[in-house]
């Protein structure tokens, strides 16, 4: 059963945004609970966890290469287009978090 556009949409990004603050929180967390600088290792899980948002906000590889896939051979450009705006929800989602955590953290001040 496929989902409408919009509500996936908006799903992509709060998921890709979700992901990212939760997982530097736990992340920074773990970092706190070990002895390492909390903000300094926050903002580094920040920065490599970003892939892994957008990944999980877009539910996984495959079904997205299948979309592409039917896309170009069966001549359905709506859903390359479908996909394409999924993966920029997810791409703004998880950049938006990215910000809000350079803010909070200032590790870009120097």
């Amino acid at each position: 059963m496929n989902e409408a556009f919009f509500p996936a949409f908006f799903n992509s990004f709060f998921i890709g945004f979700g992901v990212m603050i939760g997982g530097t929180l736990i992340g920074g967390l773990a970092s706190f609970i070990t002895g390492q600088p909390l903000l300094t290792e926050i903002s580094r899980i920040s920065s490599t966890l970003r892939i892994w948002a957008i990944i999980a906000a877009i539910g996984g590889t495959f079904d997205t290469v299948y979309s592409f896939e039917k896309g170009f051979l069966d001549g359905g450009t709506k859903d390359i287009v479908r996909q394409f705006l999924l993966i920029l929800s997810a791409m703004g989602g998880a950049n938006s978090a990215s910000i809000i955590i350079s803010w909070l953290t200032q590790e870009h001040v120097q």
